[in-house]
């Protein structure tokens, strides 16, 4: 009987460790903007990853998609609402519904990849292209500066934030020369997911 406990345990860890591998496979890891800042009070998005692993129970250690309805999957605990969850609070969940069928578990949550999460940067900067972003209050020119500067020939006065809102583009514009002077600091906005920088 020990025997059989201990095979059923080895191939669910091997079938854990499957799962895991093709995930990876199909969502590649992306660069965040700030791989070293705080998780804490970051909020669930679609197309998100996150390792859920509960303490002593190596059959519940997965990787685990933020489905595009903003749910999620494990085992035990069925199907729930993930998106605009914190880490913190997604694990709360799980513990609770955990908690009906193995006493007090410790549910650990971290984030491994944040695809659902991106800002976009394009024309005149050194570095164009998508971003990664983990901080809740990265601004325009933080994104700036992850995108390599503005190159000599950019048109600093005339740069513009795209975003959509209610399913309408909204252009934002914003002033280089002025917040490098240290004037109207208010535009230098917070920007949300599938914000797009333009500068010409």
């Amino acid at each position: 009987m020990k025997l059989e406990l201990s095979c059923i345990r080895c191939l669910m860890g091997a079938a854990v460790a499957l799962c895991a591998t093709l995930v990876l496979a199909v969502f590649p890891t992306v660069s965040m903007a700030n791989p070293a800042g705080p998780q804490q009070g970051y909020e669930l998005r679609p197309g998100d990853i996150v390792a859920v692993s509960v303490w002593q129970e190596p059959g519940l250690e997965q990787l685990v998609l933020v489905r595009p309805d903003g749910g999620v999957s494990f085992p035990l605990a069925g199907d729930l609402k993930a998106e605009g969850l914190t880490l913190e609070e997604l694990g709360a969940v799980l513990k609770q519904r955990l908690s009906k069928f193995i006493p007090d578990p410790v549910v650990t949550v971290t984030l491994q990849e944040i695809p659902g999460n991106r800002i976009y940067v394009i024309g005149k900067v050194n570095k164009p292209g998508d971003f990664a972003i983990i901080a809740r209050d990265v601004t325009v020119m933080q994104a700036l500066a992850m995108a390599g500067g503005l190159t000599p020939f950019a048109d600093e006065k005339n740069i513009k934030v795209l975003r959509m809102e209610n399913n309408q583009q909204r252009s934002i514009p914003f002033d280089y020369r002025k917040i490098r002077r240290g004037e109207e600091l208010g535009q230098n906005i917070a920007l949300q997911a599938g914000d797009v920088i333009v500068v010409p």
